[in-house]
């Protein structure tokens, strides 16, 4: 069964997109099944992997929230074989709206995934920036979240209202929900504020907080524009050394044998992980 893990920060420009799209393509590298589900309604990670939205404009992650379509019906192939993805589209913010008055509303995404979860070994699930319903039903639906995490001071303070949001969704819709880790992302070597952020996030997080660090690289920028993974556009750049390094990190901490634990640090109001 897969491992469903959501991508989330609801800072935009701290690569989120960009580490679903190159997480997801350097897990099949490594010989993983992976399915990306497109949840931002600017459908950058669909859009990243070639996908035309003239193609799925009546078959995507939208339709599926609303109940007019299954899951298994909006997958789409991808130029990578054993990369599946379901794109979105601007609808998806019509969902926000739509989905206030639908049973179970929390809950459309796990109920959808949980037919399909058998297809894949890992699924990741590319949030949009901000904690609203579409966030809501991705960290209700996954096993664990992961954190991109940009190297400067303001990405601190939207850590920490991911965190509160996450200890309240594990409390009441979610218990197993977990922190699978922090990716540091946009590191710029000759800038002292990314040392001191790297610094700081490692001495709070400890080893919640991936060895891959994610630096700031003309060649991921670029990719998206060609509708490529890094690993399409130039498997050589630094860029794609680092996902694929991200990638092993990842398969590692899921291994069999190997537990990861929500730890929940609650301050004297019940609040999770203050930073």
């Amino acid at each position: 069964m897969a491992k469903t893990i959501c991508i989330a920060i609801q800072k935009g420009g701290a690569g989120k997109t960009t580490t679903s799209v190159n997480l997801a393509s350097a897990l099949v590298a490594q010989g993983k099944k992976v399915l990306l589900l497109d949840m931002d309604p600017q459908g950058n990670a669909s859009s990243g992997l070639g996908l035309k939205r003239q193609e799925y404009q009546d078959a995507n992650i939208y339709h599926v929230l609303i109940g007019e379509q299954s899951i298994q019906s909006v997958v789409q192939n991808t130029q990578i074989e054993q990369l599946k993805i379901i794109p979105a589209t601007p609808d998806l913010v019509g969902a926000e709206i739509e989905l206030v008055d639908l049973n179970q509303r929390e809950y459309r995404l796990k109920t959808a995934l949980a037919t399909i979860k058998n297809s894949f070994d890992f699924i990741l699930i590319d949030c949009p920036p901000s904690l609203g319903l579409l966030t809501l039903n991705a960290l209700t639906a996954a096993d664990s979240f992961l954190v991109p995490l940009q190297c400067e001071y303001y990405a601190l303070e939207g850590l920490s209202q991911l965190l509160n949001t996450a200890g309240l969704i594990k409390k009441n819709l979610n218990p197993g929900l977990h922190i699978e880790g922090i990716v540091l992302t946009m590191f710029d070597t000759r800038n002292n504020l990314s040392h001191q952020v790297v610094s700081e996030i490692k001495n709070h997080f400890g080893d919640k907080v991936f060895e891959a660090i994610i630096p700031r690289n003309v060649r991921l920028s670029e990719a998206p524009s060609h509708g490529q993974s890094i690993f399409g556009y130039d498997a050589k750049s630094i860029g794609a050394h680092k996902y694929s390094e991200l990638a092993q990190e990842v398969i590692l901490r899921n291994k069999p044998q190997q537990e990861n634990t929500f730890n929940q640090n609650k301050d004297e109001k019940g609040g999770y992980l203050n930073v």
